[in-house]
């Protein structure tokens, strides 16, 4: 049986008609017989092209508001029947169907549909059901039939068909079979788990996950590595919505140090203050506020300037001309921001390798979402932390509260806070990050580690004490013994923002009023592994 099939009839049923026409003019110029369904039908009557009606074809007419149209044995037993089968030949013949060839179908648009907060049921209505049906059944039957579900592939259709004298080889045959079967998949998982947030289903009995390929990357973590960029139907601002304006292409520890910059920058909001975080690793090693961006970002990179060099630099205002300048003067590997002025990027695009990206937005901190992480034969599903310290009710748990310009310092410390690495430990003076201990096994060593940063940058910077001293402190969990607290107090730290909760909360208290310290607790824990 040979591997080569000829194209000969061939169903078109899309919903995004981008480039329909032309793609269908080019394979009736090829001898292709058409047949179609509804709007795709019409279009292609309209341009001329010769055009059987699918109600034609199944002696049927669309019915119940077009939901019923393609499922029929003349079109599934076209797409299904196994050519060169006895069984199925006679089957054919005794029932009148005809082959088809070629499949063509794109969706009804449910991502866009619920992306832009359509109601019940409108999303219900946009629920695709004969085009699955069809890409499935087509795709099942790749030995004699071809399906395109992309767009992009009508061209690579076309130049193939040219080349095997209008026929489509079993190996494209089965690759585009792999790429039907993954479109219905990510399609059905965003149906399910929209389904599954509107009806409240924290942990459903089955989960989806599903996204397009944005890029493939030349390796992962690590050069042995393979790597890819998919994208969800998810429209958070960030770096998958992100126009990269300039730079070479992205690497994936770019894509997660990038990511997690612009989530730690989005607590800010850009109406009060101008906010820079610098971030290395996935961790941030500088942030701060400031009346300009290039203020903020100067008092951001003060806080660890050694770490900085080679970071990400995410911004929660439009990147302007003098910001740029003072980025661009070491090596950085990101800039993503909401938006740029002309300046800005004509001074960055002197710097070929830097990659700049504008989202149009911010993420915001409040809203839901899921995180998934892998695991040895599972994943880990989880909500997004969109807890967020100005919603929190603080509790003071010393006898001394803290002062106006303390209490702020707190709330940003701990916005901070929970964008570092557990265990987490962040000191803040004024508006500005002056020491970060990061991911330590212990928490005491994360406060010890930032102490140790906060007088190494001081040193650096030429300063005369640490600049840990009259800081305050945020922790992203509970101190289980009070070493921590203590390391913070002997390192200069005034006060402290922690969630509370240890069964020693008592024993931290009386050190935190022994060493004159104000304490106050969120009841919010914010781990990040």
């Amino acid at each position: 049986m040979s591997d080569i099939r000829a194209i000969k009839r061939a169903l078109l049923s899309v919903s995004d008609k981008t480039g329909l026409i032309d793609f269908a003019q080019a394979l009736s110029k090829r001898g292709v017989e058409l047949i179609s369904t509804g709007g795709t039908r019409k279009a292609l009557a309209e341009a001329g092209l010769p055009v059987l009606d699918v109600t034609d074809l199944t002696g049927f007419p669309e019915m119940m508001d077009g939901r019923v149209k393609t499922l029929h044995p003349k079109v599934h037993g076209g797409l299904l029947a196994i050519r060169e089968n006895p069984e199925h030949e006679a089957a054919m013949l005794a029932h009148g169907i005809e082959p088809i060839d070629l499949l063509v179908v794109n969706l009804y648009p449910f991502e866009a549909t619920i992306a832009k907060g359509a109601d019940w049921d409108e999303a219900i209505e946009n629920i695709d059901i004969g085009g699955p049906a069809m890409i499935r059944a087509a795709a099942k039957n790749h030995h004699d039939v071809a399906v395109v579900v992309d767009i992009a592939d009508y061209s690579m259709i076309l130049s193939t068909m040219d080349a095997k004298a209008g026929a489509l080889d079993l190996g494209l045959r089965q690759k585009l079979a792999q790429k039907a079967y993954a479109r219905t998949a990510v399609y059905d998982a965003t149906i399910s788990n929209w389904l599954a947030r509107a009806l409240g289903e924290q942990a459903p009995e089955f989960r989806a996950v599903g996204g397009r390929l944005a890029e493939p990357m030349r390796y992962g973590e690590n050069p042995h590595q393979t790597a890819g960029f998919y994208k969800t139907g998810d429209e958070r601002p960030g770096v998958a919505t992100a126009r990269q304006i300039q730079g070479k292409q992205l690497s994936y520890n770019n894509v997660n140090d990038t990511d997690a910059a612009f989530e730690l920058v989005g607590e800010f909001d850009p109406a009060r203050t101008a906010a820079v975080a610098i971030v290395k690793h996935a961790n941030p090693c500088g942030v701060a506020e400031g009346a300009t961006l290039v203020e903020a970002y100067l008092r951001a990179q003060s806080c660890d300037p050694i770490s900085a060099f080679g970071g990400i630099v995410a911004l929660n205002r439009k990147l302007d001309v003098a910001a740029a300048a003072e980025i661009v003067k070491i090596f950085t590997e990101v800039i993503i921001a909401p938006d740029a002025d002309e300046e800005a990027i004509a001074l960055v695009a002197a710097k070929k390798n830097l990659r700049l990206l504008l989202t149009g937005g911010l993420p915001d901190p409040r809203s839901a979402g899921v995180g998934v992480r892998s695991v040895a034969g599972g994943l880990l599903f989880q909500s997004r932390d969109n807890a967020v310290v100005d919603d929190m009710t603080l509790k003071v748990v010393t006898r001394r509260a803290p002062t106006e310009q303390e209490l702020a310092d707190l709330k940003f410390a701990f916005r901070v806070a929970k964008h570092v690495k557990s265990n987490a430990i962040v000191y803040v003076k004024d508006g500005a990050t002056v020491g970060i201990g990061a991911g330590q096994m212990s928490r005491v060593d994360s406060s010890r580690i930032a102490a140790w940063k906060a007088a190494e940058a001081a040193k650096a910077a030429g300063a005369a004490e640490s600049w840990a001293k009259g800081s305050v402190v945020a922790s992203d969990a509970f101190f289980p013994f009070a070493d921590g607290l203590l390391a913070a107090a002997e390192a200069g730290a005034t006060a402290i923002i922690q969630p509370g909760g240890s069964m020693r909360d008592d024993e931290v208290i009386k050190a935190a009023d022994e060493a004159g310290l104000a304490m106050v607790m969120t009841g919010h824990r914010h781990f990040r592994h």
